[in-house]
């Protein structure tokens, strides 16, 4: 039970050579380490992981392991373990149980192999490892003070379960956090998910016809991106408000089922299932190329695709190509499942640099507090936002102002004019 699980030892260098650049990197978690090592925060403390398993989230799992913690850690999508990182991160003390495009059963198993280590703290990404936890796993909740979610799939799981009366711990909502969402979400996503696109077909994006569904945070970063490398940008949207928000931001919004017969290339980051399915199937050009950049691989129905595919063939490496009833054939991207990640290495290190800070600063939180905090979902301080925003400008050698003590008494003071 104890023992990693893992692709092959022999992978190790390359992985740790890997871990090592994302670490020079990350300037503001190199200084929460030298602080949380110092204290050995975590000594005594089991943590487990669920997260995509690659060079930055490694570098975070050896930030907690050297400030005491058992570190445990699985992947958090089939696709995204690199079996290099994991073999480098089973060599340093730390457990691991992840395989690069495991199935799904092997998947499910490795996080209850991770749960045998009956945690005090988790750190999930996108809910599946919380999941367990609620059900068929509730032996392994012992010891479990309360835990951090990263994205915004698994918040918004979170919060439904809080809804419920089924949450059974108290879990830090890190997506929520001003320093994850507007740089990991937007900067991030916006970055990696063409990042992925890009190496994976090695076709220009200039003048094509991008379709982004959705436009939060993750969308808006898409978007951004594909108007900067020159593409005609249309945005689908349930949401009024985020609607408004992307034409005043330059882009053509319309439904999806007028966007797929305009859209050479699609991009998926709503958090929802079946955004394109049946019903926008035949409307598509010959060609299309489909993506998605949510955490989970139900944006696109693929199940119905291949299903009514006349004909199916791999076209590159991590692209499949499906041959449609009418004729035309349409491309689909890493199975469906996150591209960013399934077909590259994810966000740039200087972002996720703000979000792991936050992560581990969110477990130290759980910890010092445990004894009083509820059984709901809590967003961080914003003073420990504050805290990683001022480390991150200090190591860009970026300077702001600060209040005289006038200005501040005018701000907070002044009562009623």
């Amino acid at each position: 039970m104890m023992g990693s699980q893992i692709r092959d030892i022999s992978l190790a260098p390359s992985g740790k050579k890997k871990i090592k650049w994302v670490e020079s990197h990350m300037p503001i978690l190199q200084k929460i380490r030298k602080d949380l090592v110092d204290a050995q925060t975590f000594a005594g403390k089991t943590v487990v992981m669920s997260i995509h398993l690659e060079a930055k989230t490694a570098y975070l799992a050896t930030v907690l392991h050297d400030a005491g913690a058992e570190v445990i850690i699985t992947g958090s999508n089939p696709l995204s373990t690199q079996d290099d990182v994991a073999a480098a991160l089973a060599t340093e003390g730390i457990t691991v149980y992840a395989t690069h495009a495991c199935t799904d059963e092997e998947y499910t198993a490795y996080l209850n192999c991770a749960l045998d280590h009956l945690p005090h703290l988790i750190l999930d990404d996108g809910g599946d490892l919380t999941a367990l936890l609620l059900t068929t796993r509730q032996d392994a909740r012992a010891r479990l003070l309360g835990g951090t979610e990263e994205t915004t799939t698994g918040v918004n799981r979170l919060r439904n379960w809080d809804k419920e009366k089924s949450l059974a711990f108290p879990m830090i909502a890190v997506n929520d956090s001003l320093c994850k969402y507007l740089f990991d979400n937007r900067y991030g996503t916006g970055q990696s998910v063409w990042d992925g696109i890009v190496r994976t077909t090695n076709l220009v994006v200039a003048g094509k016809n991008v379709v982004v569904a959705g436009y939060g945070w993750c969308g808006k970063g898409v978007a951004m991106r594909a108007k900067g490398l020159g593409a005609h940008v249309f945005v689908t949207e349930i949401d009024p408000i985020k609607a408004i928000e992307a034409v005043f931001d330059g882009f053509t919004v319309l439904p999806m089922e007028e966007a797929a017969r305009q859209g050479d290339l699609f991009v998926t980051v709503t958090g929802c299932k079946h955004v394109i399915d049946a019903r926008h199937f035949p409307s598509l050009k010959e060609g299309a190329i489909l993506c998605n950049g949510g955490h989970f691989d139900v944006e696109i129905d693929m199940q119905t695709l291949r299903e009514t595919a006349v004909h199916t063939e791999t076209a590159r490496a991590n692209i499949q190509a499906y041959t449609l009833p009418n004729g035309r054939t349409v491309y689909v991207l890493a199975e469906g499942r996150l591209v960013n990640l399934a077909a590259a290495d994810g966000h740039p290190a200087e972002v996720m640099d703000l979000s792991f800070a936050l992560q581990a600063l969110a477990l130290e939180y759980v910890q010092k507090h445990a004894e009083l905090l509820e059984t709901r979902v809590y967003v961080l301080p914003p003073q420990i936002d504050e805290r990683v925003a001022r480390i991150k400008l200090d190591s860009m050698d970026c300077h702001i102002d600060a209040l005289t003590s006038e200005q501040y008494a005018y701000l907070y003071h002044r009562g009623e004019v």
